[in-house]
């Protein structure tokens, strides 16, 4: 097992979050939500950065080209080549302290991203679902601040954490109509060093917990239990994702210092 360490020197990022792997154009896809800015690392090592026209709190890559967007507004097509934006749906216009953050696609291709309350983190914001004829369908309320949005391997369980909340809930997941039921607790951090980041599953249906402010990356088994720890070089990591040719090298995100990390053979 390889040490962690950054990608590549040349990274700097101001909150580096919400890494996804695209296995077809094998590249690493990551947002500097601050600076609004997508960030994209390839085989070779290039490293490309595209000014986007607002924060960005999640993505999601589209078959037919550019990605799925949660702007901090709201849901959007974007296109970093051309800069062309298709805008969807605004997020919780009610609200002026909301905006979008964690998100992902379910197993059938459906986007999901949830809300965070940036003045003071208040129960007030949702998590929505985005469907392929562009309607939105809030899922969840009374969420602070939405993280840890993944699915099991068959895409039948949703894991879903509120990092103020300290928890990770389990859920049904209906895979024909996308909605969530029989909400459990899979996880909660009262005796954990940090709290519930960002998260992603792994081919034996474990699932992986970036702990914000713990400095570590957590391993769960489908029960819920710890059976891994992963220390990371840095205090606050953000989320995390696995890639490359194998699918064997864990990337984590940080906020502390900005840095996309990686290390290989954990699977």
């Amino acid at each position: 097992m390889k040490d962690i360490q950054p990608v590549s020197d040349n990274i700097h990022n101001t909150l580096g979050e919400g890494v996804v792997w695209d296995a077809g154009a094998r590249l690493l896809l990551w947002t500097d939500i601050e600076q609004s800015e997508l960030w994209t690392l390839d085989s070779s090592g290039e490293i490309k950065v595209a000014k986007a026209p607002e924060r960005i709190g999640s993505f999601a890559p589209c078959e037919s080209g550019g990605i799925i967007v949660a702007f901090a507004s709201g849901f959007a097509f974007w296109d970093p080549k051309t800069g062309q934006r298709q805008d969807i749906e605004k997020f919780e216009a009610h609200l002026p302290t909301t905006r979008l953050n964690d998100g992902g696609t379910d197993r059938q291709g459906r986007f999901l991203a949830g809300g965070f309350d940036e003045n003071g983190g208040k129960p007030i914001s949702s998590l929505c679902r985005l469907d392929f004829d562009l309607s939105v369908h809030t899922l969840l309320t009374d969420i602070c601040c939405s993280n840890g949005l993944c699915f099991s391997p068959d895409g039948r369980i949703m894991y879903f954490a509120d990092t103020p909340k300290a928890v990770i809930w389990r859920f049904d997941y209906d895979i024909d109509s996308g909605v969530p039921s029989n909400r459990q607790i899979f996880a909660t951090f009262d005796d954990q060093p940090g709290t519930p980041d960002g998260s992603c599953v792994d081919a034996d249906g474990c699932l992986w917990n970036a702990q914000w402010d713990g400095s570590r990356v957590v391993r769960y088994t489908p029960s819920g239990r710890i059976d891994r720890v992963v220390a990371i070089p840095t205090r606050k990591p953000t989320c995390v994702a696995f890639g490359g040719a194998k699918l064997d090298t864990l990337y984590p995100g940080s906020d502390e210092d900005g840095s996309v990390l990686s290390t290989s053979k954990f699977c």
